[in-house]
C-alpha cells in the first residue's frame, strides 16, 4: 500500500507558515508527530497545501522578530469551527540532518530559536532530523473549511476535504521569483558541504 495520501496537508507552527508565505523561511524541520507510527516522520507528498497548527506553538520558542508577529497571525484566524488556507507548497528537495554543527550551519534559515531547533535534533535521537526546502505559493484569496473531527491530533500529514484536488487550479503567486528562489537555495546548499540532497523526493513517499 503507497504511503501516498490524497489532497494532502502539512501541519506546522501558524509562525512557521507565516514565514515560509512571506519569504523569510524556505525550509521545515521534521521528526514527526505524537500519533504517527513509531513517531516518525514520512514524505507522504511532494505538493500540498499549508495547515496551520496553533497547539504547541510557543512564542518563546522563536526568534523575538517571529515571536513579535504571534499575535498578529493569531488575529487572522477564523472562527474555531473553521481553517483558513492562504497558500500551498512544493517539496523540491529534502535531505536529513543527524549532526547537531550541520543544524548550526543553517542557523540563518530559520524563525525558531537555535536552541529549539537542537531539540528537535535530539528528539528520538536515532532518527534523522529531516530537512524539507519548500517552494511556497500564496493564493489570490484564502480559502475557510469546516474543521472535522479526522484533522485532530499531533499528526504531520492530513487527508483534506473541502479544498480542490489540486492547488494548482486557483490562482496563486509563487512568493520568491525563481531567481530568488535559486539563490536562497544554493545558499543552503552551500552552508551543508557533504549532505547529500535529495532532488526527486517523490521516490521517498515510502510504499510497503
Amino acid at each position: 500500500m503507497s504511503d501516498q495520501i490524497a489532497n494532502p496537508a502539512l501541519k506546522e507552527w501558524s509562525s512557521i507558515w507565516d514565514a515560509l508565505v512571506a519569504g523569510r523561511q524556505l525550509i521545515d524541520l521534521r521528526k514527526g508527530g505524537i500519533r504517527e507510527e513509531a513517531h516518525r516522520f514520512r514524505i507522504r507528498a511532494t505538493r500540498f497545501w499549508l495547515y496551520d497548527s496553533y497547539e504547541h506553538e510557543r512564542p518563546e520558542l522563536l526568534r523575538p522578530d517571529a515571536a513579535a508577529r504571534v499575535d498578529a497571525v493569531r488575529s487572522e484566524r477564523p472562527a474555531r469551527d473553521q481553517l483558513r488556507f492562504s497558500a500551498w507548497a512544493e517539496l523540491t528537495c529534502a535531505a536529513s540532518i543527524t549532526d547537531p554543527a550541520q543544524l548550526a550551519a543553517l542557523n540563518d534559515e530559520f524563525i525558531w530559536t537555535s536552541g529549539y531547533a537542537e531539540q528537535r535534533l535530539k528528539w528520538r535521537p536515532k532518527q534523522p532530523l529531516w530537512l524539507l526546502v519548500l517552494r511556497a505559493y500564496r493564493l489570490a484569496e484564502p480559502i475557510d473549511v469546516p474543521v472535522r473531527d479526522q484533522y485532530a491530533g499531533c499528526t504531520s500529514w492530513v487527508p483534506m476535504q473541502d479544498l480542490p484536488a489540486d492547488p494548482r487550479l486557483l490562482p496563486a503567486q509563487p512568493v520568491l521569483t525563481d531567481s530568488e528562489f535559486a539563490r536562497r537555495v544554493a545558499t543552503i546548499r552551500t552552508a551543508l558541504p557533504g549532505v547529500l540532497f535529495l532532488e526527486d523526493p517523490q521516490h521517498l513517499i515510502a510504499t510497503a
